[in-house]
């Protein structure tokens, strides 16, 4: 039987990064499903704050070469990896000088959020997509992790919805409660378009008021997972008027299992 490919796409995993909650559960959930007989790739941005010496990673010149638009601009794709400690797996990472290179992640020194979150959030986003696809690898399952992955669910289903690789993924959304899209002005949906999307297309990501990632990217997902106990209330009254398969959070020492038997009644879902 042909193991189930699942592609663990994260904004922080430890040991790498350690900012929230999100580190741990990245790095813990993609070695049980390994050990669940799945195929596992994981996507991060490389973050100046990794120190690519201590975590030994190198470039991987085949996947690199890429360029990427973000409002018009190119920018450079390089693909870097690395070896998981303690686990026989590898960690893919996207990085750019122009939006990684700083030694911060998301704020500046004075606890500023950095005013090109959202183009290096589109970088990031965009990067994973065309990864997969230089990969020729067809997830079963994409798991996203943090705000920052929240426009992945979109790219798949709408801009790429024809790209063979993608044909028979079912997208997973992680809620978390930190999000930062209260920094973001109106050009964000011109930055985030792709190949034929429109400004329009994104409607999804605004709830009248303003950007709210976490509703767009609950909507073009398959399943919903509240990565904490924390959950803005609004995400669960949207969460309360949806019919797709939702895995309250989780407490507990084995609160992992409960993500891959999600996994599980997902892809046997599909093979109905």
């Amino acid at each position: 039987m042909e193991k189930k490919k699942v592609l663990i796409v994260t904004q922080e995993m430890d040991p790498y990064t350690s900012l929230s909650e999100i580190s741990n559960i990245a790095r813990q959930l993609p070695q049980l499903a390994q050990e669940n007989g799945m195929e596992i790739r994981v996507l991060m941005p490389r973050f100046g704050t990794i120190n690519e010496r201590r975590h030994r990673l190198h470039e991987v010149v085949r996947l690199s070469g890429m360029n990427i638009i973000v409002d018009d601009d190119d920018y450079p794709l390089i693909i870097k990896v690395a070896s998981l400690p303690g686990a026989r797996m590898q960690v893919y990472f996207l990085d750019n000088d122009e939006f990684f290179k700083r030694k911060a992640v998301f704020k500046d020194d004075a606890g500023l959020p950095y005013e090109d979150n959202a183009d290096r959030m589109v970088f990031f986003c965009k990067g994973v997509i065309e990864t997969v696809r230089k990969f020729g690898w067809p997830p079963d399952i994409i798991h996203c992790h943090g705000w920052m992955t929240s426009l992945v669910p979109i790219y798949v289903r709408t801009a790429y919805k024809t790209e063979p690789l993608f044909q028979n993924t079912k997208v997973v959304y992680s809620v978390y409660e930190s999000s930062i899209e209260k920094t973001f002005n109106d050009n964000f949906f011109s930055k985030a378009s792709i190949n034929n999307l429109t400004p329009e297309d994104l409607h999804a990501y605004q709830n009248g008021t303003g950007i709210t990632l976490h509703k767009g990217a609950i909507q073009y997902s398959d399943g919903i997972i509240l990565g904490n106990g924390e959950v803005p209330e609004n995400v669960k009254k949207l969460l309360d008027s949806i019919e797709k398969p939702v895995l309250e959070f989780q407490e507990g020492e084995n609160f992992l299992d409960a993500y891959i038997e999600f996994y599980n009644n997902l892809l046997a879902e599909a093979e109905v």
